[in-house]
């Protein structure tokens, strides 16, 4: 046997041998100390389930990149972030945000807002706090609720509306509500109101600027705003008055004016402008007088008593002592003797007209 074929036999047998012996060895693990692993080592390679003092892998697909741009991760979980942070571009939150303070340039929200403080509005420069509330942008002018001076106020561009059952209240004291002013009101300029029901009014009063009511006097004017009575009437020139004033109740024009009683509008007792007093208007109707009536006596005691001469049905009738040396008579014309005396006469009567006429005596008594 040659050389050369002498030496590849031996090889050949010496690789059956060895992998032989791999076949029957047990594997036999590889001990790498604690932090001896250099980066070198796993160079471009996968580590599965790594696991360090900060840093666990439970992945089971690939969920972190890093590169020259930054931190890559489809979801990030993490309980605090103890450095200012900075979002650029949009940010989702599906759950809650709590925080001290926030600081926006715009806020737009389509979702219910609670708050456990109130919602303040901080004063900047010489604006102060003015001009700063609600706003609502959309069609047409911006619909405003904001704060205002001149005085301070809460102003707004829209109207506002209560629930029925709500008011306003100033100092916990109701005001107005859907069916009535709070009793507090006692001033106002109201211009037009509806039907009033069980109206009082306290001091002066006027009405359309006729009718006037002196608080003072107790007088009310209509037509004038100086009544001279306690009820008092005045058109152009004429005050009709109804007073009740001192011991004497009075009623009728206060001026110079003719004043009519009237009823269908018709007058039944009229007074002149100088005290001539006209009872009925014709010959139709008919006027009663009740009880006695005197004529310039003051208590009288019989039906009708005057003072007087009296005339009826062209006929005066008069009484003296004597026939009359004066006035104008007509024939027919009596004076009843004053002094009657047996055998004398019952008086004289008028058997020419004249000034004062011819008189004749008439009526005999008896002895």
């Amino acid at each position: 046997m040659s050389t050369d074929i002498k030496k590849v036999t031996e090889s050949l047998s010496s690789l059956a041998s060895a992998i032989q012996d791999l076949a029957n060895d047990t594997t036999t693990e590889i001990e790498i100390n604690d932090r001896s692993l250099s980066g070198n080592k796993i160079h471009a390679g996968m580590i599965t389930k790594f696991q360090s003092q900060g840093i666990k892998d439970e992945s089971t697909r690939a969920t972190v990149l890093v590169n020259d741009l930054g931190l890559h991760v489809d979801n990030f979980t993490v309980k605090d972030i103890l450095s200012p942070l900075k979002v650029h571009g949009d940010l989702t939150v599906q759950g809650s945000v709590t925080a001290q303070k926030l600081h926006v340039n715009e806020l737009t929200a389509d979702i219910r807002n609670e708050r456990t403080s109130p919602l303040e509005f901080i004063a900047e420069g010489d604006a102060g706090v003015y001009g700063k509330g609600l706003h609502w942008r959309g069609d047409g002018p911006t619909k405003q609720f904001v704060y205002r001076a001149n005085p301070d106020r809460i102003w707004t561009t829209e109207s506002i509306d209560l629930n029925g059952d709500c008011g306003y209240y100033i100092d916990n004291v109701a005001v107005l509500n859907l069916n009535e002013l709070g009793s507090t009101i006692n001033s106002s300029s109201l211009t037009t109101v509806g039907t009033l029901n069980n109206l009082q009014t306290s001091n002066n009063l006027t009405i359309d600027s006729w009718i006037y009511y002196e608080s003072e006097s107790n007088r009310l004017g209509i037509g004038t705003e100086a009544p001279n009575a306690q009820l008092s009437i005045v058109s152009l020139e004429s005050e009709f008055i109804v007073d009740c004033e001192g011991p004497t109740t009075k009623i009728g024009n206060w001026t110079t004016d003719k004043l009519d009683i009237i009823t269908d509008n018709t007058a039944r007792i009229s007074i002149s402008e100088n005290g001539n007093i006209k009872l009925g208007t014709n010959i139709e109707t008919k006027t009663t007088v009740s009880g006695k009536l005197g004529v310039n006596v003051t208590n009288p005691a019989n039906d009708i008593e005057t003072a007087g001469p009296v005339k009826f049905q062209g006929k005066k009738f008069e009484t003296s002592t004597e026939i009359p040396q004066s006035g104008s008579y007509n024939i027919g014309d009596i004076v009843w003797n004053q002094l009657p005396t047996p055998t004398g006469y019952v008086g004289w009567i008028c058997t020419r007209a004249g000034t004062p006429g011819e008189w004749n005596t008439f009526g005999q008594i008896s002895t």
